[in-house]
């Protein structure tokens, strides 16, 4: 019996290694975003309430979007890449990133709607901002049941990627939805909106919660996508296998 394949030492590539490196880093970003959401940031002054209260929620709704927006710039830029190499890796990555932006980008809208209630008295309006942001979410959402329709792999990763690039022009849709058309949703960043309700001044401990939960998500997001990455790589590898042995 040969023992030369079980005294192999296992090694670490170094996806591997950077897989568990962001588990660990994803982890500690998430205990750290909720304690500062929860306990460290000082209640917003101007407001009251049940209000005051769902106002908490501004901070992982903001890393969720980090984590969506992070996942479409992702996917536009990967298929860019594959319709100029073909190398399927690249066409993996944007599927993954679509994926894992669909994630960030539904809690988007859930945590939207749980901050809504108390502000505008309604879980849904249909204000621009929301409405085009779940429009972005429907977008990407159509991407994964077209891909998956189609059989050929090659043909599969060129629509995907000619599909992300086009789908891409929802995302800066949604950003200035709120500046460009009559909005109740706060802008946080630049251009006061006079139309916002609920919109709240942004104090020291609010802008460090802030800064600490989007790179939070941003770091939850990278190891997410690294996963799902393997995941589909694995997938496809095995796929080819089958087919070589029918």
């Amino acid at each position: 019996m040969s023992t030369s394949a079980s005294a192999r030492p296992n090694r670490w590539t170094p996806m591997d290694i950077a897989q568990l490196v962001l588990g660990v880093l994803a982890v500690g970003a998430a205990v750290a975003t909720m304690w500062a959401a929860l306990v460290y940031a000082r209640p917003a002054t101007n407001l009251a309430g049940d209000e005051q209260l769902a106002q908490r929620i501004f901070y992982v709704h903001m890393g969720t979007i980090m984590g969506a927006l992070a996942g479409f710039i992702v996917s536009f830029a990967s298929s860019i890449v594959y319709l100029i190499t073909r190398k399927l890796d690249w066409d993996r990555l944007c599927q993954a990133a679509v994926e894992v932006g669909l994630i960030f980008g539904m809690g988007t809208v859930v945590t939207g709607m749980f901050w809504a209630k108390p502000t505008w008295n309604t879980y849904w309006t249909w204000d621009p901002r929301l409405t085009t942001a779940t429009i972005t979410v429907l977008v990407y959402v159509a991407y994964l049941l077209f891909r998956n329709g189609i059989d050929n792999r090659q043909t599969r990763a060129r629509f995907g990627s000619i599909y992300a690039i086009l789908a891409f022009s929802s995302v800066p849709l949604t950003f200035f939805s709120a500046r460009w058309f009559r909005s109740i949703h706060p802008v946080v960043f630049g251009n006061e909106n006079p139309d916002a309700q609920g919109g709240f001044d942004i104090g020291s401990t609010m802008g460090t919660t802030l800064g600490i939960a989007m790179i939070g998500f941003i770091i939850i997001f990278s190891a997410l996508l690294v996963l799902r990455f393997r995941q589909l790589r694995n997938e496809d590898e095995l796929n080819e296998l089958r087919e070589e042995l029918a």
